[in-house]
């Protein structure tokens, strides 16, 4: 009856304490942001809601502790300090927190490492992310379904921040500024939080030369762990471990989107070109994260406030011919050739970077060009609104599954190369995107290197992808040639010699007649012989 309780006013929109055993993949759980909590910088709750059994202690699943954060040097794009909640994350908010032990992990280490479950998380579970498209028809919705689902249940353990570090407490010093959000909501809340400009004070220009998960080699990591928590937050919701994102393989050229239909992410409307047909669920969606001017004017934070509909209008952006058309297929041949993960200065204008080309900002080959928009941010801009938008962009449901397949390509890309966690940048990268610095605004604290690893191996998941051949290369083809050469000389010789044979064979019998008619008798006695024992 008290959990019932407690469900009620979370559904009311109350901030409560929960003691909710669980993973939160998130900014904070709800029982670390009282007043008390905020001033003491420490989240340490227990799984058990026993006392003095912070984080699991008692059981030895983990213990409180101090939170390691990246101090090395960034790149010269983010000029200040001191002047962002995000630098060094999450110190502003919190500086101890619950380091796990083993294969326990979560807020509190009440569950287990992606990819693990049991008692003692040492059994292992994956699943299997799918191309959409070859879904059955009750498999694509179930999963719309679900997504729709997720729009409208509220987070069972997770809270978002609504006001920067020092407005959190109120006017009054004493009401945390913290709201409620759906399961899917706090999917575009945290992609917004990663990527909003920098608020300078009252009367100044924000600064937008920063961004915590793009243009910088965490753009792969961060977006890999965006979508495991979703993924993770649905299999709660469903209460279904085998539950799985599908992916949308969206380098197959042209100018349709064959996933905009309203048996799957919804069909343009017939009645107006820039929004989703009526039949479908996601013309019901409405947006988060839409006032960008009060953000950057007032120094206010996204809440949970939904507003306009989603904009969508796949390849209709006529002034800009280039994003009219999808990837093609040859596009991800050629960027999963690319041998380095990423290139100084570790940004937008990096050339011969696997992560800028997957990224979309050089070509697929490798080299950079401020004119080319290439697979991702190819894919994103041919959608043609909301999803076009960085900052609105996962509020378009299509984000989800565009995303899948940039992770696909990714750990494609980690398999062909085995790189090793030395490939990734430890520092210079933009702020946000060194190896050791703590993806923002994920809790508990995540790094970027700690998803520069298999899917399959180490986090629960594989992907079921068939990637296209690509046209054979000139020395493939100088290769070919020489080892068919040196097969036909095989043959050839080898029939000569047999010929050969056979004469010298035939020599032999005109001149022993006796051993030959002999030899004749013996080889069909023994033929007989076989047969009789094959009836048998």
């Amino acid at each position: 009856m008290l959990l019932r309780l407690k469900y009620l006013k979370l559904l009311v929109g109350l901030l409560v304490v929960t003691c909710y055993i669980g993973l939160t993949l998130a900014q904070f759980p709800r029982e670390c942001v009282t007043p008390d909590g905020l001033r003491s910088g420490q989240c340490c709750p227990s799984p058990t809601g026993v006392a003095g059994d912070a984080c699991g202690s008692i059981s030895g699943r983990g213990q409180c502790l101090s939170i390691a954060a990246d101090s090395r040097r960034h790149g010269p794009q983010y000029p200040y300090v001191g002047r962002d909640d995000r630098e060094r994350w999450p110190l502003r908010f919190f500086n101890r927190t619950c380091q796990c032990n083993g294969n326990f992990s979560g807020f509190n280490c009440g569950r287990c490492k992606h990819g693990l479950t049991g008692p003692n998380c040492d059994q292992r579970i994956s699943v299997v992310r799918r191309n959409i498209m070859q879904m059955s028809t009750a498999e694509k919705q179930a999963f719309v379904k679900a997504l729709d689902q997720a729009k409208s249940t509220v987070h069972p353990n997770l809270v978002i921040c609504t006001r920067r570090y020092q407005e959190v407490l109120g006017p009054d010093g004493n009401s945390p500024q913290f709201e409620n959000v759906t399961i899917y909501n706090y999917f575009v809340w945290s992609h917004y939080y990663s990527v909003s400009k920098t608020f300078l004070g009252p009367g100044q220009a924000s600064f937008g030369g920063v961004d915590f998960s793009h243009e910088g080699p965490g753009f792969v990591t961060w977006h890999r762990f965006h979508l495991l928590q979703l993924e993770r937050d649905m299999q709660d919701m469903l209460g279904d471990p085998t539950f799985a994102l599908p992916y949308w393989n969206f380098a197959i050229g042209g100018d349709e989107c064959d996933i905009c239909t309203d048996e799957l992410l919804g069909a343009r409307s017939t009645f107006d070109l820039n929004s989703i047909s009526p039949n479908s669920v996601f013309s019901q969606w409405r947006v988060i994260c839409e006032s960008v001017e009060d953000y950057d004017t007032l120094g206010t934070v996204c809440n949970s406030t939904e507003s306009s509909p989603i904009r969508r209008n796949p390849a209709g952006n006529v002034a800009r011919p280039m994003v009219q058309r999808l990837p093609e297929p040859r596009d991800v041949l050629d960027c999963l050739e690319l041998n380095t993960f990423d290139t100084p200065p570790y940004y937008s204008t990096s050339s011969e970077s696997f992560r800028n080309s997957i990224e979309g900002y050089s070509a697929p080959q490798g080299p950079y060009d401020p004119v080319i928009r290439s697979l991702h941010n190819l894919a994103h801009l041919f959608l043609n609104g909301t999803g076009g938008q960085t900052h609105l962009s996962p509020n378009d449901p299509i984000f989800v599954l565009l995303h899948t397949f940039t992770d696909a390509v990714f750990d494609e890309w980690l398999r062909r190369h085995q790189p090793g966690e030395i490939s990734y940048p430890e520092e210079n990268a933009p702020i946000g995107h060194n190896g050791r610095f703590n993806m923002v605004p994920f809790w508990p604290p995540v790094t970027n290197a700690e998803m520069f690893v298999s899917a399959s191996e180490n986090l629960g998941y594989s992907y079921d992808v068939q990637w296209p051949a690509g046209a054979f290369t000139l020395s493939e083809i100088i290769t070919m040639a020489i080892v068919a050469a040196v097969v036909v000389v095989v043959l050839v010789g080898g029939a000569i010699a047999c010929a050969a044979r056979a004469r010298s064979h035939h020599s032999a019998e005109a001149l022993e007649p006796l051993l030959s008619e002999t030899f004749r008798r013996y080889s069909e006695d023994d033929r007989r012989s076989d047969k009789s024992q094959s009836v048998v």
